[in-house]
């Protein structure tokens, strides 16, 4: 996808605030009724709404994606990175976006979650060791099931900055609207990664009572057609209110109307807790009509909200529903800077500027997923590797060699398997597919 433009005086600031676990119906743009984000709406309204923004289907490899352009697969980080996989970390060697963007004059800034560490002792994908110019509130220890209020078990030594009581999104959003005002003087690179909304749900007081209350005020027909339980939908208005006053910031200082706004998940939302009986067992949210959830490779699992705001870019109020990818992003925010200097990196995402302009242009060349286990994952994911092209989707799953092949412009839900049916798009598909493994050095594990 070709792109030109030129800015005038100074390149954009860019924010790129990133949720965690975050599934597309759980912001009230995206058609939630419940869940109330003002600010995410606003943003929206201001910019660009993307219906078929996809990820990586867990935690660190989307991680990967979007701070070096690479495919995880070629990183060898395809999994969360959890206590058993201490080895595995982000080389340094590897050129993150933050560091491709200073050698242009931005700032960078990371507030929050990291997770390509791999060990903590040992330390070496730390992100001190990625060229970052302030790292902030960022765990040294595993992350976990979460711990929101202070003091935070992630994060041992960080000293409260808002009161007793604390609560983590509270205290990466007031640093992120510090981090604006300390670099003001200077184009600067903003990740905002929060660790809400991942499980263990855990609330301010307050908020969560509101949205009991809400939802005990329904009728059981409307409380029926809740998708998020009320312990999310009351995180997400600590989320929301980030966002707001990341805005209200930027307006007061003067870079609104030069400030690229990204927001976005990680991952799909944690729709299933597993199996049990042979079936899904429901988890914290819905991505209905989608199949499954985080760590599956159906659209459930990959699908997430994405909103863009670049003041004199973005048509306001615009609706995209042309796929993208989170690796789309680093070559996307090299345009976006003007970073003119080559890597010998491999780039595996698409400059998408072309489309953030005009929702009618086309992202071109497939997507692929590898997803390798040595067992399922505890939400029921299973080893798999996917391709998207245009609408076609095909899904192997290593454990078995099944393939599956849906066509999502009539089948989103992925309900209906036509690989018996279409045997020769299966072939012409799974070959490609393996070219691309060939490719990037991707193993498909033995059976």
């Amino acid at each position: 996808m070709a792109s030109s433009w030129v800015f005038s005086a100074q390149p954009p600031n860019i924010v790129f605030i990133m949720a965690d676990d975050l599934g597309w119906r759980d912001v009230g743009c995206y058609g939630n009724t419940f869940v109330e984000t003002p600010h995410l709406d606003r943003l929206a309204k201001d910019g660009m709404r993307f219906t078929k923004a996809l990820q990586q289907t867990v935690c660190s490899p989307t991680r990967v994606a979007v701070l070096t352009g690479m495919h995880p697969v070629r990183t060898g980080i395809t999994d969360y990175l959890g206590p058993e996989a201490g080895a595995l970390f982000l080389d340094p060697k590897v050129d993150t976006i933050n560091e491709r963007l200073k050698a242009v004059g931005y700032r960078s800034g990371l507030v929050g979650k990291w997770h390509l560490t791999g060990n903590y002792e040992a330390a070496k994908g730390s992100p001190d060791k990625h060229g970052w110019d302030e790292v902030i509130a960022s765990e040294n220890n595993y992350i976990g099931g979460g711990s929101y209020f202070h003091p935070y078990k992630h994060i041992a030594g960080l000293p409260a900055k808002l009161g007793e009581g604390e609560y983590l999104t509270d205290r990466l959003n007031a640093e992120a609207c510090d981090f604006i005002a300390r670099n003001k003087e200077k184009p600067f690179f903003l990740y905002l990664s929060h660790y809400a909304v991942h499980t263990r749900l855990a609330a301010k007081p307050d908020r969560l009572a509101k949205y009991q209350e809400k939802l005990a005020a329904l009728s059981p027909d409307e409380a029926a057609k809740v998708v998020t339980k009320p312990a999310l939908a009351a995180m997400m208005d600590s989320v929301d209110e980030g966002v707001g006053m990341i805005r209200a910031t930027l307006t007061k200082l003067g870079l609104d109307k030069n400030t690229l706004v990204i927001f976005t998940s990680d991952n799909g939302g944690e729709s299933v807790r597993g199996t049990k009986d042979g079936k899904l067992v429901p988890g914290v949210t819905s991505v209905a009509p989608l199949r499954a959830g985080k760590s599956h490779l159906y659209e459930g699992g990959l699908r997430v909200p994405l909103i863009v705001s670049w003041p004199g870019v973005t048509p306001p109020g615009s609706v995209c529903d042309e796929p993208v990818n989170g690796l789309d992003w680093y070559p996307t925010l090299l345009d976006v800077a003007g970073v003119k200097s080559k890597s010998s990196q491999p780039m595996d995402g698409v400059d998408i500027v072309a489309l953030l302009r005009n929702t009618q242009e086309k992202r071109e060349g497939a997507m692929y997923w590898h997803y390798p286990l040595a067992k399922p994952h505890f939400l029921g994911g299973r080893s798999a590797g996917a391709m998207r092209d245009g609408d076609w989707k095909l899904i192997e799953f290593f454990d078995t060699g099944d393939l599956e092949l849906y066509n999502l412009a009539t089948d989103e839900g992925e309900q209906k398997n036509l690989a018996k049916v279409m045997p020769e798009k299966v072939a012409a598909m799974h070959q490609q597919m393996m070219a691309w493994r060939g490719s990037t050095g991707a193993k498909v594990p033995p059976r």
